[in-house]
């Protein structure tokens, strides 16, 4: 085969990571390509990058390589969702197959774009845009391929997960390790997206539409994030055998598909409960296969070009095969998308919950409570009741319930907050037994 052309738009940090690892590994990559891979152009704003450009055709308008007739594969690593979107539009309208890293407009705007490439008869690869180096998508799409995925839940944002991590091991209150996340570069200086599950989100969406064969519907994935998690949260979810874990969940049911991120009490047996600091990690459920665990560096300029350049790769083979001869981009031929499944509402989820309330140390508190909870067909699974310290009236009550639909639990706190021995709001937080 003739040398292939990529063109980079974007040397930040996977930009660059992309440059440098392409250059350290040019053999390797080019025996399993069967071509060469070649750098036709980049696209940059500035000099100063984290990578060797001497030699390389640069341009500062990244549109210079949308229509650039020498490139074969457009990077697309600026991200960013508008600018974006219009650059990968005019790199399919001038016959260029896409890669890209951006799980924001893959998650938002993914149906357009490739309804635009089989249109053209392009390919789009995103397997960087889930999980950096984990190769998550290929494994489900492609390795799982024989499996009805039944559910699968991820640990796929590393800065709530370092969050969550160091608030367990050391005690530390959430505000206190965010800004220690920001130092450390692993949240930015506008955290929203991380820590209240965007980022997860966008991910969890194309893992669903790729597990079960659906669209790509962002709009409809519940999103929580960690910012009310405290410490004593961490420390009486350890009392209980349990980890708290943010979590983006996709299952199948009987009433549809389930799309959800939020924090979640995992066993502590589990693998997934033990990925700690930055790490991702997703658990797949396949019928005929069981579960499976992938884990490994969610983030970073290597772990994240690793992907990058595996798609370059996959890119490059099929770039003599017909366009219905390539791996489809969900998994599924675009024709068997199941548009009819419905998205289950929140409220009609059913799972387990931790809740944490405050109450006056007095008799028959937790009766009323019970009560309640039974009314509302909800049992308790599991108690901590502490005692008073000296001189206090208020005490913790920490409960385990078994499952209940969400619209039920709702209601009885609803019911529980208004009596005059419980003070303030209750914590809740859903428990998964991830099997």
């Amino acid at each position: 085969m003739k040398p292939v052309k990529i063109g980079i738009c974007g040397l930040g940090t996977v930009g660059s990571g992309t440059v440098n690892v392409l250059h350290r590994n040019s053999r390797v990559i080019n025996a399993r390509a069967g071509c060469d891979i070649v750098i036709g152009q980049v696209a940059c704003r500035r000099d100063d990058v984290d990578c060797d450009i001497s030699g390389l055709n640069v341009t500062r308008d990244i549109f210079d390589v949308a229509t650039n007739p020498d490139i074969d594969i457009l990077v697309e690593l600026i991200g960013g969702i508008d600018v974006a979107r219009e650059l990968i539009l005019k790199a399919i309208e001038h016959g260029k197959h896409v890669v890209t890293a951006n799980k924001a407009l893959i998650a938002e705007h993914g149906n357009e774009i490739f309804a635009a490439a089989n249109e053209k008869g392009v390919t789009v690869a995103f397997e960087a845009a889930v999980a950096g180096g984990i190769p998550i998508i290929k494994a489900i799409r492609e390795g799982l391929s024989a499996n009805k995925i039944e559910w699968l839940a991820g640990i796929i944002n590393g800065t709530g997960n370092f969050i969550l991590t160091e608030m367990r091991d050391k005690g530390r209150g959430f505000s206190e390790v965010l800004e220690e996340a920001q130092e450390l570069g692993y949240a930015e200086a506008d955290p929203t997206f991380d820590v209240e599950g965007i980022d997860a989100a966008h991910k969890l969406v194309i893992l669903a539409s790729i597990a079960f064969g659906i669209p790509l519907q962002f709009d409809k994935v519940f999103t929580e994030g960690i910012s009310r998690i405290a410490p004593q949260d961490v420390q009486y979810a350890q009392e209980l055998g349990y980890r708290i874990k943010h979590l983006g969940i996709a299952q199948k049911g009987p009433k549809g598909i389930e799309l959800r991120v939020h924090p979640t009490l995992i066993p502590q047996k589990r693998l997934i409960a033990n990925v700690d600091g930055v790490m991702n990690a997703v658990l797949v459920k396949g019928d005929a296969v069981g579960p499976t665990l992938y884990y490994g560096a969610g983030a970073g300029a290597e772990p994240t070009a690793s992907a990058v350049l595996a798609d370059i790769v996959d890119v490059a083979r099929t770039l003599t095969a017909d366009p219905e001869h390539r791996v489809p981009y969900l998994g599924f031929q675009q024709e068997q998308l199941r548009s009819e499944l419905e998205i289950v509402p929140i409220e009609e989820v059913e799972t387990a919950y931790y809740l944490r309330m405050s109450a006056l140390d007095k008799p028959g508190v937790l009766s009323q409570v019970a009560q309640i909870l039974s009314d509302s067909g909800i049992s308790i699974e599991a108690l901590i009741q502490k005692e008073a310290a000296d001189e206090e009236e208020i005490v913790p009550l920490i409960l385990l319930t078994n499952r209940a639909v969400e619209k039920q639990l709702v209601e009885a706190i609803i019911k529980i907050e208004s009596l005059s021995s419980i003070t303030g709001p209750i914590t809740r937080i859903r428990v998964e037994p991830l099997k």
